[in-house]
């Protein structure tokens, strides 16, 4: 189903994940990539990150677009105690970060923006997600067997730790996947631009 009839959707992320999500929710886009640094002002609360990220993607972009074309950009973050848990850079640190969500509550935050030639609007979906208390011998044998080592918080939840360890989720499910398509979607739908 074609929601947003006068606009060619770009989805401007390298992420496997975020590409099949908006597969799965019906959309039809083009993948634009590249590569940039994400930096964010020190000071800045934790929970608005995502949002300036996905900005700060979209401005990349912005004086390529043509008039018909509307480029979706997004961030996502996992948040435990107003500290961002970013991606593992290695083994030792992705068992060291599972540690840190194991029998706590985060929050995984994403930022998404819509940009066209003329106009821009963000939004920010929050997920609460509970994880249940993990063992050493569990933790390493997600670690080992998935090497999450590209992913915020160093899980994901669509993989066998979600499965055993995630007790519940208050929220989008999709979003700690990394795009919450029903707000998405909603947005999109109901754009009057």
């Amino acid at each position: 189903m074609d929601i947003i009839n006068n606009y060619k959707l770009i989805l401007a992320s390298s992420s496997p994940r975020r590409q099949q999500l908006m597969r799965d929710a019906g959309f039809t886009f083009e993948v634009r990539t590249k590569n940039i640094e994400e930096k964010y002002p020190e000071g800045i609360p934790v929970t608005r990150v995502p949002e300036f990220l996905s900005r700060l993607k979209a401005e990349a972009f912005r004086h390529e677009l043509e008039k018909n074309e509307l480029l979706v950009t997004a961030d996502t973050v996992v948040c435990l105690h107003d500290k961002i848990i970013g991606k593992p850079q290695n083994r030792d640190m992705a068992i060291r970060m599972l540690k840190e969500l194991s029998g706590r509550r985060h929050v995984v935050v994403t930022g998404v923006t819509l940009t066209t030639t003329m106009r821009q609007h963000s939004f920010s979906v929050f997920t609460n997600v509970y994880f249940n208390t993990l063992s050493d011998e569990e933790i390493i044998f997600y670690v080992d067997t998935f090497q999450p080592f590209d992913k915020a918080g160093a899980y994901g939840i669509q993989e066998w730790i979600g499965y055993i360890g995630i007790e519940r989720v208050e929220g989008s499910f999709y979003n700690v996947m990394g795009l919450p398509t029903q707000k998405l979607y909603e947005t999109l739908k109901n754009l009057d631009w």
